[in-house]
Formats: C-alpha cells, sequence, structure tokens
C-alpha cells in the first residue's frame, strides 16, 4: 500500500524483527541478497503490513558500489587515528541534494576537503584520513514532523531521498530511494574520476583567498602550504608518497533510514558490509540502546560512528561501546561529541573519563557544529563561528586534561561563498545571514571559514602533541 509506506517514512524509529525471511528470498535472485538478515518492520499509526513485491524486487537487483576491501583500508586508517598517529577530516554538505550531483558541485567540495587537509597536514606534520559527508547524505533527521509556510502546514523537509525540499513537493515518494541510490553511486563514480584526473595533485588545491596570504595571524602559514604543493618531498615526514597524499578520500552519512540501508548490506566471508558508504554514523537521535538503528549498525562490519549530545549519560556511552564493539576493536568505533560551546567544561570530561578507565579503544571527534546552532528572529538558523571555535579549543582541552586523543573534526561546509555562519575572517553580520543562504537543511562554513578553522585546528593538535608526547601510543611520527 504506498499510502502506508509513505507514512511510514514519516514515522519515528522502526523497530526489528528477529528471524523474518526478506520478501521472496530464495526466488531466483535471493543468491544477490545476504541470507538470514533481519527485516526491518514499520511502525506507524495504520496497521502494520509487510514489505511489499516493489520493495522485494528493488533490493534484489540494486547492488552495493563500495568494496570490503576499501571499508579495510578505512578502518585501518581509523585505528592509527585512534592511536593519535594520523588525523581524521569529515566534512560536507548538511544534506545532498539531487541537483548537485555535478561536475561543478563534486568538484567543489573535494577541493574544499583536500585543501584543508592540505592545512591540517603541513601544519602538524601527521597524515590526514578524509571522510566527505557525500555519496548518500540524502536523508535528514527532523525534530518536527511539519513546518509552517505561508500559513498553512507541511511535511517537513528530510532529504531529497524522503521528499522534495520544494514546499509544493513534500509528499514523501518511495521512488526517491531509487533515485538516491542512483545520485550517491554516480557522485562516487564521478569523484573517483576526479581523483584519478589529477584533482588531488598537490598543485590542483593549494589555491587560498586573498585574505590568507595578507592576513598577519595567516600569511606565513599559508606561504608554507603553498611552498609544500610546489615540492612535494617536504612532506616526506608524514610517510606517504608524494604523489598520493591527497588522493584518497572516503565516503560516509548517516545511517537513517534502515530500509535503504539494509538494502545495499551483503554477506562476505561471514560479515555484513553496508556496501553504500565506507562509514556510517548512527545520529543523536537515533542512539537509543533499545533502538532499530543501534539492532543494524551492530550487525554490519563497517567502521561506524554515534553522535553524543550533551545530555548523554556515561553508563549509555559505555553500554553503546559493548553493544557496537564488543571486541574492542581498533579503527571500528568513532564517538563523535556535540555538546555545544557552553556544555563541554561541564559535562565532557566525565564522559571522556568513563571511556578511558574502560579501556576502550575509540576514535574520538568533535562535531562542533550541531551543538551552537540558534535560530534569528527572522526564524533562520545559523552557527557563530567563535562558539564553532570555542567547542573546538575546549574540547581539546579536555582531551588533554584526561591524557586521551582526539582525533579530528566532523564539520558541514561548502566550498561556495555563503553567507550561512556568522563571524570569521569574513566577518558576517547576523543580517548578513539571508543574503546568500543555500543550505537545504542546516548553515555550512564557507569556504574561508573552514579553512580558517582548519589553521585554528592546526594550533590545538599541536598542543595536544606537546601534551602527549610522553605517551607511547600517541609518540609524534
Amino acid at each position: 500500500n504506498p499510502r502506508v509506506l509513505r507514512a511510514c517514512l514519516l514515522t519515528a524509529v522502526p523497530a526489528w524483527s528477529h528471524g523474518v525471511q526478506a520478501p521472496g528470498a530464495g526466488g531466483p535472485s535471493s543468491s544477490s541478497r545476504p541470507t538470514a538478515t533481519p527485516r526491518i518492520l514499520r511502525v506507524c499509526s495504520h496497521k502494520y503490513s509487510p514489505c511489499h513485491r516493489w520493495y522485494s524486487h528493488k533490493r534484489s537487483t540494486s547492488s552495493g558500489y563500495g568494496s570490503c576491501r576499501a571499508l579495510s583500508y578505512a578502518q585501518e586508517h581509523l585505528a592509527d587515528v585512534a592511536r593519535g598517529k594520523k588525523l581524521i577530516l569529515q566534512g560536507g554538505d548538511c544534506a545532498e541534494a539531487f541537483v548537485d550531483c555535478a561536475l561543478g558541485p563534486i568538484e567543489s567540495k573535494l577541493t574544499m576537503l583536500l585543501r584543508m587537509s592540505m592545512v591540517l597536514m603541513c601544519g602538524t606534520h601527521l597524515p590526514v584520513v578524509r571522510v566527505a559527508r557525500m555519496a548518500g547524505q540524502y536523508m535528514k533527521p527532523r525534530s518536527k514532523a511539519t513546518e509552517t509556510h505561508e500559513g498553512r502546514q507541511v511535511c517537513a523537509y528530510r532529504g531529497d531521498s524522503i521528499n522534495s525540499f520544494d514546499v509544493a513537493d513534500r509528499e514523501p515518494d518511495p521512488q526517491r530511494l531509487l533515485q538516491a541510490y542512483f545520485y550517491s553511486a554516480a557522485t562516487l563514480n564521478l569523484s573517483r574520476s576526479l581523483l584519478a584526473c589529477g584533482l588531488g595533485k598537490m598543485e590542483s588545491v593549494s589555491q587560498f583567498p586573498t585574505v590568507f596570504h595578507e592576513h598577519d595571524d595567516y600569511a606565513d602559514a599559508t606561504a608554507r602550504v603553498v611552498q609544500v604543493a610546489m615540492e612535494p618531498s617536504l612532506l616526506a615526514h608524514v610517510h606517504a608518497e608524494p604523489e598520493t597524499l591527497v588522493q584518497d578520500v572516503y565516503t560516509s552519512h548517516e545511517g537513517l533510514l534502515l530500509a535503504f540501508e539494509e538494502a545495499l548490506t551483503r554477506r562476505v566471508s561471514n560479515k555484513y558490509y553496508n556496501l553504500g558508504a565506507h562509514f556510517l554514523w548512527i545520529g543523536e537521535r537515533t542512539r537509543d540502546l533499545d533502538g532499530a538503528h543501534l539492532e543494524y549498525f551492530r550487525g554490519i562490519a563497517n567502521p561506524i560512528g554515534v553522535k553524543l549530545g550533551a545530555g548523554v549519560q556515561a553508563d549509555e556511552v559505555i553500554a553503546l561501546i559493548k553493544l557496537l564493539n564488543p571486541d574492542n576493536i581498533p579503527g571500528r568505533l568513532m564517538l563523535i561529541t556535540r555538546f555545544g560551546a557552553r556544555n563541554v567544561l561541564d559535562k565532557l570530561p566525565v564522559i571522556v573519563k568513563a571511556v578511558r578507565d574502560s579501556g576502550a579503544v575509540v576514535v574520538w571527534q568533535c562535531d562542533p557544529m550541531h551543538g551552537n546552532t540558534v535560530v534569528l528572529d527572522s526564524g533562520i538558523k545559523t552557527r557563530h563561528f567563535p562558539d564553532i571555535m570555542s567547542e573546538l579549543e575546549r574540547t581539546f582541552e579536555v582531551h588533554q586534561q584526561c591524557g586521551t586523543w582526539l582525533g579530528g573534526i566532523h564539520v558541514e561546509l561548502t566550498e561556495n561563498d555563503v553567507t550561512e555562519c556568522t563571524g570569521g575572517l569574513c566577518d558576517i553580520r547576523a543580517h548578513e545571514v539571508p543574503v546568500r543562504y543555500e543550505s537545504f537543511c542546516d548553515p555550512r562554513l564557507n569556504r574561508e571559514q573552514s579553512l580558517q578553522l582548519a589553521f585554528f585546528t592546526n594550533d590545538l593538535v599541536q598542543r595536544a602533541r606537546q601534551t602527549h608526547e610522553a605517551s607511547p601510543s600517541l609518540t609524534p611520527l
């Protein structure tokens, strides 16, 4: 029933039903699907109805677009991040749009991520693991099911894979899930082609805005990055081949709509892999210990993450770790904190100490964006760049005090000259936010703000390494 399926996409977290065979299992195409995979039951106000032939057919004909080998490499890199031997830089759009599956937007996103990683490598002398929020970030959780537009209630925008940003087309449409699959695959293929054709070469990502060449605080550091771009051999201390230093970019998205994620899950060598991304994370709203998302995530072999907000308790985090990484595999689990600048010093230390004392090996990452979102009088959401910098700095301070390693940052950003976040070198004011607000969801850092944050992170990492250099697992390379 299409109406039931549409309603299901708007409801709360679905629940797992164990031991229920997928519709059509055992048919001609069943060999292409994992066997004995738990099925998702949709919980909504309607009487439950199992998936129909539409879902079964599309699931059996859609293969993943990643590889198990790449997932293993990603986990190995993240294990090095956990040991303090590498950094992780994760960034991209808050919500991808189908319309941005094109050469220009994809090239801009990759260039921004690569340019920031160059800044980090030159400043910290550490290799950087690059993870893009792309090739699948088409779904968004929303705090409200509806919103008011010109005096009438409409469905909230939940990502292009569910409904359209256009207010006139907010009715959820299951066919959009198929579009999300094909746009994700196309984005990944185009990204690979761009990197293979030289986008990852150092000289192609060494162009910096004029303000960084002219500003007293950044001129020397910027000149150093440009110099290294012209002479890659200067980065030999990061133990990587110069021509491949910036070519590896992994993809990631929030694993929100489990029906979509399950469709891209395959059994390989007695393990289940989600081949729709290298890395997936569980959002702050869907990390319930008894929820469907943890049940799915604990069964896949991908490296995974969990967003942790200021309301999380230490015992919850320990329970999450035991459930998601019972074998304590390095690089398997990333804890992504998003407490907000005002809450970090009061609430984060108890969480970090509890994880440290438990002996769990995790990758710590800071998301300084989501906990610092504010709404202007006009109703537009924004983030103040000083608050973002403050949360990042305070998070580094907490980890230094606890003797742990903060492995990197997770930010929403764009190469475009947008005015979505206030402050920074571009000095965007509150009244200027609507001028170039292009995000379909939450506000992103623009090019100047992103690079400024990268330079700021350099200073924080250097300070942290001085604190940790006595620890064998955190000895600088």
